[in-house]
């Protein structure tokens, strides 16, 4: 079997699936009942500083979006850090990681954005015996009014310092959360970088409104006839927080540096996603919050299971095997030429192909073929563009089939080069000719 034992950034667990800096990792109690259930390492909720207590709302915190079977899709959440006492914290991280010496425990930290208070909690989290610490820069309201949270993550000077100040006054490995509430993520990544930090984690929740109670006029979730924006994370942050990952790892001021992939984990794929674009390990939330924590078993079990089909032995073989692939735009190759096929024995002829091509695309698939109701792909009109595909509700009634090189395609006359692999410099590249210029 595949070998999951995960050493990121030094902080060994026995698999790479964490839980993230969330409800679920407030206090000894459930953090427990992760390990039991087989979490290889946990993230414990955001410390912050000695003081008055944070206060969270008593009414509702979150708010959801569903899909048309109840599904939850995303999940928007107006929780701040702990609002537990920061010794009791303190306490039962030291006590948990004495009884669970295997597993990974990170401390989540947030206070003021000032020297004194970083250098004042660093030694305390110490002292308790965990694996590292994780700088919150991501958290997007209540805590970002006051300075902290987003408010520094938006601005990479900030980042760079901090990360400064965490390195020097502690020896535990320091990785830096970072908010997607940015025009670019790459450069919250490059200052947190050029600060030491030992790794970087993303992404942390998104600013959002779900939705509008439309009796009261008031966001939801609602408290006491007000609401406000929150964070949103779950199954539908997934593609945004793959993509940050990639960008950081394949930009040539990161490269290399550890990441923790966070936003939308809910299956194994989604893991074996995150890793195969550079991330070392992932953190969960939002599916141990609707599943319960049993559901890292189907994880661990069908990444092994994936792992041994493809004949990966470990997870470094895995991790960033896809981020050569991804690419900018004007590199892709224009001379690749698709067109959607339809398996008339799958086929229900519901017409959901039809009628996104005819009303919104390009006309490229009949409906009535000698009186009867049929659809095929007309290949000379059809542009590949696979909306039918993705608008299609039997999966794999239509696939999109690439011309072999010599074919021509009906739609432009064009016959396929089978010079693919020099697109770069290809006389078809418009770049490569623009550059030749």
């Amino acid at each position: 079997m595949a070998d999951l034992s995960n050493n990121f950034v030094g902080i060994k667990s026995p698999n790479p699936f964490w839980l993230a800096s969330a409800p679920p990792t407030d206090k000894a109690y459930n953090v427990e009942r992760a390990f039991r259930d087989g979490w290889g390492g946990v993230v414990w909720k955001t410390l912050g500083e000695e003081g008055p207590p944070v206060v969270n709302v008593n009414g509702p915190r979150y708010g959801a979006i569903w899909g048309a079977d109840r599904r939850l899709l995303g999940l928007n959440n107006i929780e701040l850090i702990t609002d537990r006492d920061l010794y009791l914290n303190l306490r039962e991280i030291k006590e948990v990681k004495s009884r669970w010496p295997d597993r990974a425990i990170v401390v989540s930290i947030m206070v003021p954005c000032d020297e004194e208070s970083w250098k004042a909690i660093l030694p305390l989290v110490e002292e308790t015996g965990a694996d590292g610490i994780e700088l919150n820069f991501g958290c997007p309201h209540g805590m970002s009014e006051r300075g902290m949270g987003s408010a520094v993550g938006q601005v990479p000077e900030y980042v760079e310092m901090v990360v400064r100040w965490c390195k020097q006054y502690t020896r535990m490995p320091v990785i830096t959360k970072l908010t997607p509430n940015i025009t670019d993520i790459r450069h919250s990544a490059r200052a947190a970088h050029r600060g030491g930090t030992d790794a970087v984690s993303l992404i942390n929740t998104i600013n959002s409104i779900v939705s509008v109670d439309l009796d009261t006029f008031a966001p939801n979730p609602t408290v006491g006839g007000k609401g406000t924006h929150g964070g949103y994370c779950g199954p539908a942050v997934k593609p945004i927080a793959l993509n940050m990952v990639a960008e950081i790892a394949r930009d040539p001021e990161t490269a290399g540096m550890p990441i923790s992939g966070i936003g939308g984990v809910t299956t194994w794929r989604d893991a074996a996603e995150f890793l195969v674009l550079g991330a070392g390990n992932v953190q969960v939330c939002t599916a141990a919050m609707t599943y319960g924590f049993k559901i890292v078993q189907e994880m661990i079990s069908g990444l092994s299971a994936w792992m041994d089909s493809k004949g990966f032995s470990t997870l470094d073989e895995i991790s960033g095997r896809a981020v050569p692939n991804v690419t900018d735009w004007q590199y892709l190759n224009l001379n690749h030429i698709t067109k959607a096929r339809i398996d008339q024995d799958a086929c229900i002829k519901c017409g959901r192909c039809h009628i996104a091509c005819e009303d919104t695309s390009h006309q490229a698939i009949t409906a009535m073929v000698d009186g009867e109701r049929h659809f095929m792909v007309k290949e000379e009109d059809c542009v590949g563009c696979n909306l039918c595909v993705n608008v299609c509700p039997v999966e794999n009634c239509i696939d999109m089939v690439a011309l072999a090189p010599g074919e021509k395609d009906q739609r432009t006359g064009k016959t396929v080069s089978s010079d693919y692999a020099n697109w770069t410099s290809h006389p078809n590249n418009p770049m490569a000719a623009k550059a030749a210029e």
